[in-house]
């Protein structure tokens, strides 16, 4: 068994640069699954995405999905029982950043490979696998995932969809929203409630069974080549066995599915992040203003810069998470597990993480797209430039997969829960750091390791946290659930803390690894983000405090803060300018 850190446990446990995986280290099969994944966009897609958005020909999104099936794409993190390629977590999180440059294809092909297939694949029957799995992997039939009804959005269990039990069938009623690849879906999950049941519970229905009914084709502000349909249920009649797992644990199984979700959408964001950097910096370079390139000029290195940062940081903690979630799962397959329940457990025991991450995708995502944008001028509203259509379908991503408001208060609550439950000891990290700042505070020298400094001022980060969330914990008790602002504050606490270590972390192994000579550039990663991560952890530690603190105990979380996001003098625009220097010189996102 790895003593792999447990989910959560980043706050108060240090990671040594050893114990993580950085990009770096991608093997050669890893390599090459990437690069079939980017030529099928760049050959098949890309060339495609003004007809696909079109959607004049309603064939076209699956031929291309069944072509990718052919190549093997679809069927990367499927076992070799069920005809797919068993490959690991950690490299179908890579497929996943691979494919995510392909606009409304991306989308497509991640609602078939994740809800479209998962459910069935880690808890269906043997049988429901063998018939529905195998198929799914190849692109022979194509899935989706009803779940969100017009009433049931963030709530999902709320959903007014029904099964009943009549003789040897369900018959099912309801109506399901926003539901990706529902035109051409030959596979669908469905969620509903048995009889009067307060938990939902799931369902396999096949395309084509009377009474399942799509409204046209909804009208989006982006991602229009993605097919998003209303589904009706109306008597719709299907066999006792196709019952997906127990009754009254449909709302476990989405649940479960979500996690999945929101770290493969991470990755995915990261891939469309690289692709806009990169069409963003060729422009850059090509657009003469004024006798030069705009590339020339500060005010557009600023951006640059910024935008490298903040992809090279989601890419570090992207790919730590995913390692992290691998070894959980590997340590449980060893226990004797089902690899389907380990890898279920695996990925559940970071959900807080993927929570995370998905927001900062999303996020980060947003920050590129748009100053993707500025960066093209006048260029960047046409729809002739590729930047255009990215600046519109990146916006689903911050409401996919649970609306990043939501995943902010999810973080916050699951680290919380653990700690409840004895798993992490949370309270007793929060009554120190309460105790130190009573005390004399420590002054003493730091060593000279490799980014000592830097490593220093991350404990800090998560002891700022930790002030924090305790004395919120305390004072406001079960009513803190309710305070969202609160919350929303110490999850963009903890999001900046852990991308700020997950990219200390890799820049230090990579120096180590690969005797990197020029720190001008890693390093300065990695001082410039913990820098400005220090004045964005402080804003959000004073909101949080302020919201509910009072007299001298406000008073000595004040003065903690101050001290934990206090960081070096350093010239974050010379950083900056090291960073975009190497996007300018390399014509790419080149981190």
């Amino acid at each position: 068994m790895t003593k792999a850190i447990k989910g959560g446990e980043f706050l108060i446990r240090q990671t040594k640069p050893e114990e993580v995986f950085i990009p770096e280290e991608w093997n050669e099969e890893e390599r090459m699954i990437v690069q079939t994944c980017r030529d099928f966009l760049e050959q098949e897609v890309i060339p495609r995405v003004e007809e696909i958005d079109n959607m004049e020909d309603p064939e076209l999104m699956p031929r291309l999905l069944k072509k990718a099936g052919e190549l093997g794409i679809l069927a990367i993190s499927v076992p070799q029982e069920y005809g797919g390629m068993g490959m690991d977590f950690k490299a179908s999180t890579l497929a996943a950043e691979a494919m995510g440059g392909g606009h409304s294809f991306s989308v497509a092909i991640s609602a078939h490979t994740g809800i479209g297939t998962l459910p069935i694949l880690y808890y269906g029957t043997e049988e429901q696998k063998m018939k529905y799995v195998t198929k799914l992997a190849t692109g022979e039939w194509l899935g989706c995932y009803c779940l969100t009804e017009p009433s049931a959005g963030s709530d999902a269990n709320s959903g007014k969809s029904k099964a009943v039990l009549e003789g040897e069938n369900w018959l099912l009623n309801g109506q399901k929203m926003w539901i990706t690849n529902a035109g051409f879906a030959d596979v669908f999950t469905v969620f509903a409630k048995i009889d009067d049941d307060e938990t939902l519970s799931a369902f396999i229905v096949d395309k084509g069974t009377d009474g399942l009914v799509l409204n046209p084709e909804e009208k989006k502000m982006g991602i229009k080549g993605s097919s998003t349909r209303q589904v009706f249920f109306n008597d719709v009649k299907i066999p006792k066995d196709n019952q997906l797992s127990q009754r009254e644990n449909g709302f476990k199984i989405a649940l479960n599915i979500l996690n999945v979700g929101r770290i493969k959408l991470a990755a995915a964001t990261l891939g469309s992040t690289k692709e806009y950097i990169d069409a963003s910096v060729r422009y850059a370079n090509e657009r003469y203003q004024f006798g030069r390139p705009i590339s020339k000029y500060g005010a557009i290195r600023y951006k640059l810069g910024e935008m490298g940062l903040r992809a090279y940081a989601l890419e570090s903690a992207v790919y730590r998470i995913s390692q992290n979630i691998q070894d959980r799962i590997d340590d449980l397959d060893e226990s004797g597990l089902d690899k389907g329940a380990a890898t279920l457990k695996g990925i559940e025991e970071y959900a807080a993480e993927c929570a995370m991450m998905k927001v900062y995708g999303s996020e980060v995502l947003d920050y590129v797209a748009d100053e993707g944008v500025q960066i093209h001028g006048g260029m960047g509203y046409s729809a002739e430039t590729r930047i255009e259509r990215g600046y519109r379908d990146s916006r689903i991503n911050r409401i996919f997969e649970g609306t990043n408001e939501i995943n902010r208060i999810l973080t916050v609550d699951m680290i919380l829960k653990k700690a409840l439950k004895g798993e992490l000891d949370l309270l007793g990290a929060a009554k120190s750091v309460q105790d130190e700042l009573l005390g004399i505070p420590d002054l003493g020298d730091l060593d000279d390791t490799p980014f000592a400094r830097e490593y220093a001022q991350v404990e800090k980060f998560k002891k700022s946290i930790l002030l924090v969330a305790g004395a919120a914990t305390q004072k406001l008790m079960g009513g803190l659930a309710k305070e969202q602002e609160i919350l929303m504050n110490i999850a963009d606490m903890a999001i900046d803390t852990y991308v700020a270590e997950s990219l200390l972390l890799r820049v230090h192994k990579r120096i180590n690894t690969l005797g990197e000579d020029d720190q001008k550039v890693y390093g300065a990663m990695a001082k410039l983000f913990i820098h400005d991560a220090s004045g964005r952890i402080g804003k959000c530690a004073k909101e949080a405090v302020l919201a509910f603190g009072e007299g001298d105990e406000l008073r000595m979380m004040l003065m903690g803060i101050k001290r934990f996001t206090k960081t070096e003098t350093i010239n974050p625009t010379e950083m900056r300018r090291r960073i975009a220097q190497r996007l300018i010189d390399e014509n790419k996102f080149a981190l």
